[in-house]
């Protein structure tokens, strides 16, 4: 699964991101990746592992609803439903 949400941006200053991206990893478990930035920007990358997908599934939802709440707006979703307001 993978959301792009973008923030809009103050006047004279690029539009924030970030990208939320679940996925299986080699050893049977779940990545969770936190993209985040400025577009055109430098970006930072946090990964975070879980065994269960259940698990990971949830902070997935958790992290996308905390940024929703924050101003940010799905613009990109792939492989998952996107949230309802």
């Amino acid at each position: 699964m993978r959301v792009f949400l973008q923030q809009h941006p103050s006047a004279g200053e690029a539009p924030r991101y970030v990208q939320l991206t679940l996925q299986p990893d080699l050893f049977g478990g779940w990545e969770l990746l936190r993209e985040s930035g400025q577009i055109g920007g430098r970006s930072q990358l946090k990964r975070e592992q879980y065994l269960l997908q259940d698990e990971a599934t949830a902070a997935f939802e958790k992290a996308r609803d905390s940024h929703i709440k924050r101003g940010f707006q799905v613009t990109f979703v792939h492989g998952a439903e996107a949230p309802k307001p």
